[in-house]
């Protein structure tokens, strides 16, 4: 198996931007509007966390694995805007046209990106084309939920059913993976907050370095790929973490359990 895939996460923030105008909050400041927002949503459902078009993207981290490419890192940089890191991924998508890998992507990343793309107005054909102008993609799109060029390895392996999801921690966790490493989405507010985008942008990376080698699993499980090319796919990814000086890839390196 030739691999050609991108596999992606997000971080998101409350848009206090859209909760002001919602709510009527007027001149109050963030961590007032983000308050409101979550008292709101706990009300109305019983739990804080946002719809999706209520999120606004402050990381998008990727891992691209195609050809004699690996690579893992962060679109944009640490003051660029949401609309660059939007661009950026969907310019991806068009050009290469890659295999997309998410946990949990086709319930939460995809849906806040189509909202943001929505916001900003970002144009990309090939994502949205659904076998209209290519009949290729009509039978396998990034959009139908049981088609292959988005796999969402989470909804895959809970056989599409949510009572069978399972967090990417505890999946990690099963295959001795480093899963989470001093970090959670439910504290990327508050981190954002103190201004620690740079480590954000750290975790979202370990989480997509996660969802990545859990996918090879899967592929070695259905079969993609032999024992012999799931070897040396690790051995790809060792290799990579051993050049790397970054605290949170060392840290990583040091967490992941290969006895």
């Amino acid at each position: 198996m030739t691999l050609n895939c991108l596999v992606f996460d997000i971080e998101t923030v409350p848009d206090t931007d859209l909760g002001r105008r919602i709510l009527g909050l007027g001149d109050a400041d963030d961590d007032a509007v983000a308050e409101r927002m979550f008292a709101v949503r706990q009300e109305a459902t019983g739990s804080d966390f946002l719809p999706f078009e209520q999120h606004r993207i402050v990381a998008v981290s990727a891992v691209l694995r195609s050809g004699e490419q690996f690579h893992v890192w962060s679109l944009g940089g640490v003051e660029s805007p949401e609309d660059e890191l939007v661009s950026r991924f969907f310019a991806g998508l068009e050009k290469t046209q890659p295999t997309l890998v998410s946990w949990n992507g086709g319930g939460f990343d995809l849906p806040v990106l189509h909202y943001r793309a929505l916001k900003h107005g970002i144009v990309s054909r090939r994502y949205w084309e659904v076998g209209d102008v290519d009949p290729g993609f009509r039978h396998n799109n990034y959009l139908g939920r049981f088609h292959w060029r988005h796999i969402d390895v989470m909804d895959v392996l809970a056989g599409y059913q949510a009572r069978g999801r399972a967090s990417l921690e505890n999946v990690a966790a099963l295959l001795g993976l480093p899963g989470k490493l001093g970090m959670s989405g439910d504290r990327v507010w508050g981190a954002y907050r103190e201004g620690r985008l740079a480590e954000i942008r750290a975790y979202c990376e370990t989480d997509v370095l996660n969802t990545y080698l859990v996918y090879l699993r899967f592929e070695l499980i259905r079969g993609r790929l032999s024992p012999e090319d799931h070897e040396a796919e690790i051995a790809r990814v060792w290799e990579w973490l051993e050049e790397r000086g970054e605290p949170h890839w060392q840290q990583f390196a040091a967490a992941w359990d290969v006895t």
